[in-house]
């Protein structure tokens, strides 16, 4: 099925040569792309254990200035009524009055006929019965009382400690914790805990909130704030990390001096797929790792500073590999981890139009490695064409507007995406290659065109007619848009195979076409500086090969 792939391993050889010519960089792009073999003998790394640092605290996503945006102003049956709250009283019957009383500094309001009321510290559902029950006291008949809670009088509350910006902040008594910490920046997340943030009045400690409740329940202590309150967060506790295959990677805090490997897994969540976990030992006077099964590591003690990647560690045992394109049979094929191409050919039913002798592989791992080489070689070209000398004004100004078009058609060029396939063109049996999980075949439909891309003024595609040349095709497509002097042509062939066109070759029938074949006249480089144009011929060629794109600079 595949004798017309196959060659003799000189020519073999010879198509690898002209592999790395066209598809690798230029010397100096290969210089930057590639670290230069040696034989010298480099020491053994020193093994570096995962450590916290430059981690994400847990719980630090909340303080985006949602808190801060809006104050609670209302009141709740539990709210205790403070020094400065407003009380509207109406009275009728008997005696009438309506109005309205501010709390003064001893916790009282006073009335008319009746007197002070205390009022500090009654709750806001209790606030109609107490005053009811004063008036009472003084008209014992005939008089009507309701009493209810107009205002809170604001407070100005000190934040201080491990927050971002510590300070004096308004708001009122009602508001949270977490209204006050976020209006100071939050709490900082290399620095501060979220365990203990406490609450000082008259410099005694009043309440204790952790943060981590609300985070995980949703339960916030409820307290009033009195004016002049300190909210002080304290420094952080010990921390240790979880990392990996866990839905939420971050630094948990821990006020004890272990903690167990369970609750910060509980904290983190593995993801369904997480099977072990690998302790770094980071606390200890030698750097030691342990690697545990998930299922074990419930009661292993974890040390302050240590770190905890999650993975999935699963032997491999079948893979899924597509089939598109010239087929009968299903598109999804299962497989057996290890299983060749040859193994897939025979299960495929292939269509009676397919192009069996030209099928195509396209694999992720060689789309990623071409997006790289792709890179490189970009970024070889930015480097040159930024310092790239001048010798007079007149061509620096030339230079200057040459670079802007150059880095433009860069950026262009960074956004092709290779297609990553690989050529098995010159394979010595092409039904050996090993698959790769997501591997994609692709089976051509028997082609009698060819296209003509590039530089020609129609490009277009032509029905295949033997025997006649490159050129030939060149012309039927309107002929090149520039001269034909120091063209660059590429002969792309279905099975990812492709030839250089020398200039002295364009109407040799030396040059042999098949149905389906691709020609490439790549754009005409107008710079005089040799490197850079050697550097953009070979990303056009880099470009043709791993994309089938011309590019047009």
């Amino acid at each position: 099925m595949f004798n017309a792939l196959k060659k003799k391993p000189l020519e073999a050889l010879k198509v690898g040569l002209a592999a790395l010519v066209l598809m690798g960089a230029s010397s100096s792009v290969l210089a930057q792309a590639v670290p230069p073999l040696t034989q010298n003998g480099a020491p053994v790394e020193e093994n570096t254990n995962e450590v916290i640092d430059r981690h994400e605290a847990f719980g630090n996503w909340i303080f985006g200035g949602q808190f801060a945006n809006q104050s609670f102003i209302g009141f709740n049956p539990s709210y205790e009524i403070a020094v400065g709250d407003k009380i509207s009283l109406k009275m009728w019957g008997g005696f009438e009055f309506t109005g309205e009383l501010v709390v003064d500094a001893q916790g009282n309001v006073f009335l008319p006929e009746v007197g002070p009321i205390a009022v500090q510290g009654v709750r806001n559902e209790d606030l109609n019965a107490v005053v009811t029950e004063s008036v009472k006291r003084v008209f014992k008949k005939n008089v009507g009382v309701y009493a209810s809670l107009d205002g809170a009088e604001p407070v100005k509350i000190f934040v201080t400690g491990f927050v971002e910006q510590p300070g004096l902040y308004a708001g009122h008594a009602s508001d949270s914790v977490l209204f006050f910490l976020d209006q100071a920046g939050g709490v900082d997340p290399n620095r501060g805990s979220f365990l203990e943030i406490k609450v000082l009045r008259g410099g005694q400690v009043y309440r204790t909130v952790n943060l981590y409740d609300f985070i995980l329940t949703g339960i916030m202590p409820v307290f009033q704030l009195s004016d002049g309150d300190t909210i002080v967060v304290t420094p952080v506790k010990a921390q240790a990390g979880v990392l990996g295959d866990v839905q939420n990677s971050n630094l948990f805090e821990f006020t004890t001096e272990t903690v167990a490997a369970g609750k910060l897994l509980a904290l983190a969540r593995p993801q369904p797929q997480a099977t072990h976990v690998r302790i770094s030992r980071n606390s200890q006077a030698k750097s030691e790792v342990e690697y545990i099964a998930i299922a074990q590591a419930a009661n292993v003690p974890i040390y302050p500073g240590d770190v905890l990647h999650v993975m999935s560690d699963k032997s491999n045992g079948t893979i899924s590999v597509r089939v598109e394109g010239e087929t009968d049979s299903a598109r999804e094929f299962v497989l057996p981890y290890g299983a060749r191409l040859g193994d897939l050919i025979e299960q495929i039913d292939f269509g009676k139009n397919a192009q069996r002798n030209a099928i195509q592989l396209m694999r992720k791992s060689v789309k990623m490695r071409q997006k790289e080489m792709l890179e490189a070689q970009l970024r070889a070209l930015e480097s040159s064409v930024l310092t790239a000398r001048s010798n007079t004004t007149k061509e620096a100004e030339l230079r200057k507007s040459e670079a802007e078009l150059i880095l433009k058609w860069v950026e262009r060029a960074r956004n092709v995406e290779p297609n990553g396939q690989v050529a098995l063109a010159g394979a010595s049996s092409v039904n050996d290659i090993l698959l790769e999980p997501g591997d994609v075949i692709r089976i051509p439909r028997t082609s009698s065109l060819v296209m003509v891309h590039g530089d020609v003024l129609f490009p277009s595609a032509m029905a295949f007619q033997d025997g006649r040349t490159v050129e030939e095709y060149i012309e039927q497509a309107g002929g090149f848009t520039q001269s034909r002097r120091n063209t660059n042509v590429l002969l792309l062939h279905r099975d990812g195979s492709f030839q250089k066109v020398k200039n002295g070759d364009l109407d040799s029938r030396r040059v042999q076409l098949v149905p389906g074949d691709e020609i490439f006249v790549l754009p005409r480089v107008a710079t005089k500086h040799v490197q850079i144009a050697s550097d953009i011929i070979n990303i056009f060629y880099q470009l043709a090969l791993s994309a089938g794109v011309v590019l047009r600079l």
